[in-house]
């Protein structure tokens, strides 16, 4: 049970779009990525690849592709993360599954995170540009990283408290 606690303590962090002035070593983005080379996939594709960003002119620029992706810019770090262009349906998938251990990876690590989507595709055609992505890759997500700073003052977004499991399972016969 220890080991579902741990996943469930981590899963629970909320998103997180204030960070501090730290940055986020190589080797710490290298750990996440070593996480995240485990996760499955379809086939075992592995249809991502990841880039490191730093700089904070590009995270800048990074940060106004999408409506709701300005927190790369106030991050210290970002993962992009590119997706094979390969038309199978369930690549996207695979980049959600890969998302979500690259979150839990940074949480167990003590940074904070949170994923933005680059849209629409003029901005995802923007975003391959600025990080000169090889023909073939596509990049339509990135996470902040960075280490926590004071929470945004404001009322949330989303509702607090989650669904039951009685609210969330319908079972058939088992």
């Amino acid at each position: 049970m220890e080991a579902l606690d741990l996943i469930r303590t981590l899963n629970a962090r909320p998103a997180v779009r204030s960070f501090n002035d730290r940055s986020v070593p190589l080797e710490v983005l290298r750990q996440i990525i070593e996480v995240a080379r485990w996760t499955g996939s379809a086939r075992n594709r592995q249809p991502w690849r990841f880039i490191g960003v730093s700089d904070k002119e590009l995270l800048e620029k990074l940060g106004a592709l999408g409506a709701y992706a300005q927190h790369i810019a106030a991050a210290p770090c970002a993962l992009i993360l590119l997706s094979a262009d390969n038309g199978f349906q369930d690549t996207e998938f695979d980049l959600g599954k890969v998302s979500q251990t690259v979150t839990l990876a940074a949480t167990a690590l003590g940074l904070g995170s949170c994923l933005a989507t680059i849209y629409p595709e003029a901005n995802v055609t923007k975003a391959a540009t600025l990080l000169r992505v090889e023909s073939g890759w596509r990049p339509h997500h990135a996470i902040s990283l960075g280490y926590p700073g004071a929470p945004m003052p404001g009322k949330r977004a989303i509702t607090t408290g989650r669904l039951s499991t009685l609210e969330l399972l319908s079972t058939h016969r088992l």
